[in-house]
């Protein structure tokens, strides 16, 4: 007679930080870090990058929020451990769902939260290492990611995502360039580890993270092999200098304690140089391994996309809201104004639409034949990022156009406590009598400060550019979309009876459809899978 099955032991959770022991553990590291031409003695205590810790802060604590659990935390299965979202790689489509529906959230109140960067890059480097290791028929590589993974998520670290190079003169490959260090590359390897050497451009909230993830930007030939490098190190490694723009608009005077937005929450970019930078094997995932550099550099950009619906979907949802409110203070009803109403509407497509790519995206993940994590469909992760990309400047015009011209004309702050003109103003700038004059300028300004400020601007060209141009999106969109499929369906129309030639450009990419794998009523998170090829199309 067999024995019962035992229940399967409860998750284990890690110890999560709060938001003030993420800025106490900030002073822990000394990095080397420049803004505004000085030297940062203290990152957790500079005035500049406040908004950008505000903003991770955050993220640390609405991890314990318990009613946003469900979606800010995950059980990483091979521990069997409650994690954060963003640090946890992915083991079901649902994953995905709950991922981004995370930093929607999170995006909601910061703008951008810049932390989901790790869970893209942390499942990026999952695939690689797996794809490693079954090429190589070795081990390694998952055991070290694996321990290094239980590493950040057991410390609940933040990590950056040190991938865009300076990369010089852009017709030029890695090893061709005059100055070897607009790249980053090997420069030495030994029985205890690596040095590198080299420069990253665009590193998101540099100056406040734990550790940084050094991974390449592009595919690496023989001739590059010293280029294709992926590592982990500390972000005050020696080596390591960090030179930081300002996280939103910290430099500005408080309006009376009013503050806006960006004073509150930002994001700080960092150039980051690595100067004969040391790493020990067990934070190396790959060093020369040019043959594989392009997993990394394909899974991260389609988990980083799709995470990038959640942001700006977030950010669509302030817009949302703010217009609704202006309308509301100008005294007229979109409900009854079509003129206010179809733009609203529209605002409202835009947003939900590039988020239900994200939303299809999810549904139609595929499994890892390497690694067992679930990938995004890159058909909609890039047609989300590429729809949000070029509807950005959409999205801030609708708010022009629904809120007036009043949000860049108003007097400054200073009048509204000015003796001389407060009242009148009061008075005149008021619209509807249900809604307070500093209610309205409130509004206005806040409308501002994300569509027609410094950071307003930034917002634009992180969107359009952010997880790479929308060139890159539309050839990973051609690259994948089943063109094939479509072609031979009109020729079967057309009874040309043709069949399927394997050398035919056009009718390379192929998939006749796909269906839930469970079962339509099977409960459970669906996973879509391809439908198998016709006959007929073979």
């Amino acid at each position: 007679m067999n024995a019962p099955l035992e229940a399967a032991a409860s998750p284990t959770r890690v110890n999560l930080m709060t938001g003030d022991q993420y800025r106490e553990s900030l002073r822990e590291y000394k990095p080397k870090v420049y803004v505004d031409g000085r030297e940062v003695e203290s990152v957790a205590d500079e005035p500049a990058f406040r908004p950008g810790v505000n903003a991770l802060a955050f993220t640390y604590d609405y991890a314990l929020r318990e009613e946003l659990q469900p979606i800010a935390l995950a059980t990483q299965g091979s521990r069997n451990r409650v994690v954060s979202r963003m640090l946890h790689v992915n083991e079901s489509a649902g994953d995905l769902l709950n991922k981004l529906e995370a930093v929607r959230v999170l995006c909601q109140e910061t703008g951008c939260a810049q932390r989901y960067l790790a869970h893209d890059a942390l499942n990026g480097i999952a695939q690689v290492s797996a794809t490693l290791d079954d090429a190589k028929g070795s081990t390694e590589h998952r055991a070290r990611f694996a321990e290094y993974l239980a590493h950040v998520q057991d410390k609940d670290l933040s990590l950056g995502v040190a991938m865009t190079d300076a990369k010089g003169d852009r017709s030029k490959k890695p090893h061709q360039q005059a100055n070897p260090d607009t790249y980053v590359h090997i420069v030495e390897q030994n029985g205890k580890g690596i040095v590198i050497s080299g420069t990253k451009a665009i590193v998101t909230g540099g100056p406040y993270m734990h550790e940084l993830l050094v991974m390449p930007s592009r595919n690496m030939g023989p001739e590059d092999a010293d280029f294709a490098v992926c590592c982990a190190v500390r972000c005050d490694a020696p080596g390591i200098t960090i030179v930081s723009r300002p996280a939103g608009r910290p430099g500005e005077r408080l309006e009376h304690g009013d503050a806006l937005f960006s004073r509150k929450y930002g994001q700080s970019t960092a150039v980051v140089i690595f100067d004969k930078v040391f790493v020990p094997w067990d934070r190396v995932f790959y060093a020369g391994d040019w043959e594989h550099s392009h997993v990394l550099t394909y899974s991260y950009a389609t988990h980083h996309r799709h995470s990038c619906i959640g942001a700006r979907a977030g950010f669509g949802d302030l817009l949302i809201g703010a217009g609704a409110l202006m309308c509301e203070a100008n005294g007229l009803d979109p409900a009854k104004k079509s003129n206010l109403r179809d733009p609203m509407v529209e605002l409202i497509k835009i947003t939900e639409g590039f988020y239900a790519c994200g939303v299809a995206a999810s549904v139609y993940a595929t499994r890892d034949e390497h690694s067992g994590s679930y990938m995004p469909d890159p058909v909609f992760s890039n047609i989300g990022k590429l729809l949000l990309a070029t509807q950005i400047y959409d999205m801030h015009r609708i708010a022009h156009e629904v809120s007036g011209g009043l949000i860049v004309a108003l007097p400054g702050p200073d009048e509204d406590h000015n003796p001389a003109t407060a009242a009148k103003l009061s008075e005149v700038l008021q619209a509807s009598p249900n809604i307070p004059y500093d209610k309205r300028i409130q509004t206005a300004r806040f409308i501002e400060d994300l569509t027609a400020s410094y950071q307003g601007g930034w917002y634009s060209i992180i969107s359009l550019h952010g997880g790479g141009s929308p060139a890159a999106m539309k050839q990973e969109i051609w690259r994948n979309y089943p063109v094939g499929s479509k072609v031979e369906l009109v020729e079967r129309l057309l009874e040309r009876g043709v069949l399927h030639d394997e050398n035919r450009a056009i009718t390379k990419n192929r998939q006749p459809g796909k269906c839930c794998d469970t079962g339509c009523t099977t409960p459970g998170q669906p996973v879509m899978v391809p439908l198998p090829v016709s006959p007929k199309n073979a």
